[in-house]
């Protein structure tokens, strides 16, 4: 499968390395504002590959390039300067509306997988931009945010992390929130889930915590990303958070947030509707009515 990761800075980089390091692509097209820049990381990844011994071949380009794309990785951004993923919505948006279109034409069968933030409302810009169904168009949503949660409850626990079957639902931000009623270890619910809640609060700032260190965070979201990838290109239909096209669910539609999806080959296989409590259906539509503002600002001429 060719895979295309647009927009090369601390996160694109970091998502091409870990795609060519589990084997995802045939191809690994990259695609950076400066075409030197794109020249420059496939070069380095391809004196990588002498030592990781992948069969993909990196090879450099611009948008045209792109074509006959299985996944196009969409991490291409405006100048962040430090802002936080909200100040991004209409300086990305914009940038979604201008180049998506090419792309798509480019690549009409193509899965696009969104990582640039504000994930929620570019996925529901991509899917105007691109016109394609929404099963082919979502983001990495709350994944990440999800592996952070388990992680630390399985510390907590004392349990291998994959035994450990634990969600972070909703927005990829300040409203997400931990469906907790659906959390198992072992097949078993949480023995202390009050617990579990000051867990969550514990991590749910973790990416700030990074940011304001090193002005960035790129490998976890990087390896979120090689998973949901490996899923797709593997038909591995793994079961995992990402932010899709919502509609009807909970009485919320036209918006896109996180949700149990089955992933594979094509795309979003499933959407999962799960039972949640009176308070964590409240927390979902709260997530709605959130995104909607920052779609409103993402589509904003």
């Amino acid at each position: 499968m060719k895979v295309s990761v647009i927009g090369l800075g601390h996160v694109g980089s970091a998502v091409a390395y870990t795609l060519l390091s589990r084997s995802v692509a045939s191809e690994l097209m990259l695609v950076s504002g400066r075409l030197s820049r794109a020249e420059g990381e496939a070069a380095d990844l391809t004196h990588a590959n002498a030592l990781l011994g992948t069969p993909t071949e990196v090879v450099a380009g611009e948008a045209a390039d792109t074509a006959g794309s299985g996944l196009i990785v969409l991490c291409h951004s405006v100048p962040t300067q430090r802002a936080g993923r909200y100040l991004l919505a209409e300086g990305n948006g914009r940038l979604f509306r201008d180049t998506l279109p090419l792309l798509a034409e480019q690549s009409p069968n193509a899965i696009f997988l969104v990582v640039s933030n504000p994930v929620d409302a570019l996925s529901y810009v991509a899917l105007r931009a691109t016109g394609f169904p929404p099963e082919r168009v979502f983001g990495a949503g709350t994944v990440i945010d999800s592996g952070r949660f388990r992680a630390a409850l399985s510390e907590e626990e004392g349990v291998h992390p994959e035994d450990v079957r634990a969600y972070v639902l909703g927005e990829h931000g300040d409203t997400q929130f931990a469906a907790l009623s659906l959390a198992r270890t072992g097949g078993v619910p949480l023995a202390n889930p009050a617990r579990a809640a000051e867990i969550f609060e514990e991590v749910k700032d973790a990416a700030y915590y990074v940011f304001q260190r090193k002005g960035y965070t790129n490998y976890a979201i990087a390896a979120a990303v090689g998973m949901i990838a490996g899923s797709i290109a593997q038909d591995e239909c793994r079961t995992m958070p990402v932010s899709v096209l919502i509609n009807g669910y909970l009485g919320v539609s036209g918006v896109c947030l996180s949700l149990p999806c089955v992933v594979g080959r094509g795309g979003v296989h499933r959407v999962l509707h799960p039972e949640l409590t009176p308070s964590e259906a409240d927390s979902f539509r709260a997530s709605a009515q959130v995104v909607r503002t920052h779609i409103e600002q993402a589509l904003a001429d």
